[in-house]
């Protein structure tokens, strides 16, 4: 008996998958995507759907940080809330996401860094669109980052670590400014992709305060397994840490240039356009 053929058209584009989780080179059906595309495609969607309204499990953060090989703050995890009161709220007034709730405000309050000695950074979690990828890959961030700050030379005073639900980028501002830290770092959870849903993004602001811009911001994205490892993620962070203090700014007036030094270890980065 001879075999039976596919009904499914190959796309020639389909190698080209083993470089990306984009979706291309899905062939055909006809006129339509093969079954097993259109349900890995609504499968994909389903997920990023699922992360957005996922709640995000402070209980079990907190005991997976306190249960980790990081040298937190003796001080235990900050928990707050912004004064969107539930997850309907933060999805739809994006602007209640940016601002502590009055009880988070009072609590900070009592945390705050002396006017002589003000803290280096404030470190923040917040759920943002994505509680897994804070769920997956906060911990493992935070347990790289203090790792590569104790290995260091100048010693940094963090500020106790907070822990945001419904949180936005901005909220991260009104934490760093009421901890009286000269830096805030606020890790959370991305818009998540049809490839992507638990990317972790990190944002660096110098001088947090209410009311700023993103131009102030600094942004690291796709800290995720399967996106930038969290060592990668890490050695950027502290290079934007390092510069922001030598400057004293950040955003747009703060040059990440990690990508330079990466190239200049494997050899010379000199501008070929002034050789000889």
């Amino acid at each position: 008996m001879s075999k039976r053929p596919s009904l499914v058209t190959e796309n020639v584009w389909r190698v080209l998958r083993q470089f990306t989780d984009a979706r291309i080179g899905q062939g055909r059906a006809g006129v339509s995507l093969p079954t097993g595309e259109l349900l890995k495609f609504q499968l994909a969607h389903a997920r990023a759907r699922d992360a957005v309204h996922f709640p995000l499990d402070v209980d079990r953060l907190v005991r997976d940080l306190e249960g980790s090989a990081a040298a937190l703050p003796t001080q235990s995890p900050l928990l707050l809330k912004s004064r969107a009161e539930d997850r309907l709220t933060y999805l739809q007034r994006p602007d209640l996401g940016r601002i502590l709730s009055p009880d988070s405000e009072a609590l900070l309050a009592d945390n705050r860094g002396s006017n002589g000695d003000p803290f280096d950074a404030a470190i923040v979690i917040a759920d943002g669109l994505s509680a897994i990828a804070i769920q997956n890959n906060a911990v493992p961030m935070i347990n790289r980052l203090l790792s590569d700050l104790a290995d260091r030379k100048k010693a940094w005073r963090l500020a106790p670590l907070s822990i945001v639900e419904q949180g936005r980028v901005a909220i991260g501002d009104q934490i760093g400014e009421s901890l009286g830290a000269r830096m805030v770092i606020i890790m959370i959870g991305e818009r998540p992709g049809l490839s992507s849903p638990d990317s972790l993004g990190i944002y660096l602001t110098w001088g947090p305060e209410q009311g700023l811009s993103d131009a102030r911001r600094n942004c690291i994205s796709n800290v995720r397994p399967a996106g930038l490892s969290v060592e990668h993620a890490s050695e950027r962070l502290l290079y934007l840490m390092d510069e922001a203090a030598r400057l004293g700014t950040s955003g747009v007036a703060l040059k990440d240039r990690t990508g330079e030094l990466v190239i200049g270890r494997a050899g010379d980065t000199g501008n070929f356009l002034t050789k000889s």
